[in-house]
């Protein structure tokens, strides 16, 4: 069973550009290493179903790190969300689930969360919580950065 305390959540950030804008920079995994500092790598189809082979950046050593995930939801302008599952040699699981709202036609607000599932929930989160979280709030920032700054050059 999935646990309140096992749910990590980014600041909410308000974005100068419509949820349309900010939503083509979540889908345009080829140039993700253009603007996000947690995530500079990532692959996927975006086909519901798809896998979802990421690197991102170990706090610890400063390389980046391989995670594998399935895209569960891919609803244009709302909602980009994909979770890992347990297999025999890895028992972790999570979903993550990162959310546009439209606050008029050319502004928006985003945040994602993460929440730690399964028989190792709760030490994913004491070991990986506030990692994530610094990350989140990261990929946050520099979303609004690039929405923005693209916003602002007529894309």
């Amino acid at each position: 069973m999935a646990k309140a305390e096992n749910i990590v959540t980014s600041h909410t950030v308000e974005i100068n550009a419509p949820a349309r804008v900010v939503w083509e920079v979540l889908i345009d995994l080829d140039n993700y290493h253009q603007w996000n500092s947690f995530c500079p790598n990532i692959r996927c189809g975006l086909q519901i179903g798809d896998e979802v082979h990421m690197q991102v950046l170990s706090p610890d050593t400063g390389e980046t790190v391989p995670v594998f995930e399935y895209l569960v939801a891919c609803d244009p302008e709302q909602l980009l969300s994909w979770e890992q599952r347990p297999v025999p040699d890895n028992m972790d699981a999570a979903r993550r689930d990162q959310y546009i709202q439209a606050i008029d036609a050319n502004r928006c607000r985003y945040f994602t969360t993460d929440i730690f599932l399964g028989l190792n929930q709760d030490t994913i989160m004491r070991e990986h919580g506030a990692w994530v979280k610094a990350g989140f709030d990261q990929m946050a920032l520099d979303l609004k950065r690039r929405a923005e700054t693209l916003h602002a050059s007529g894309v």
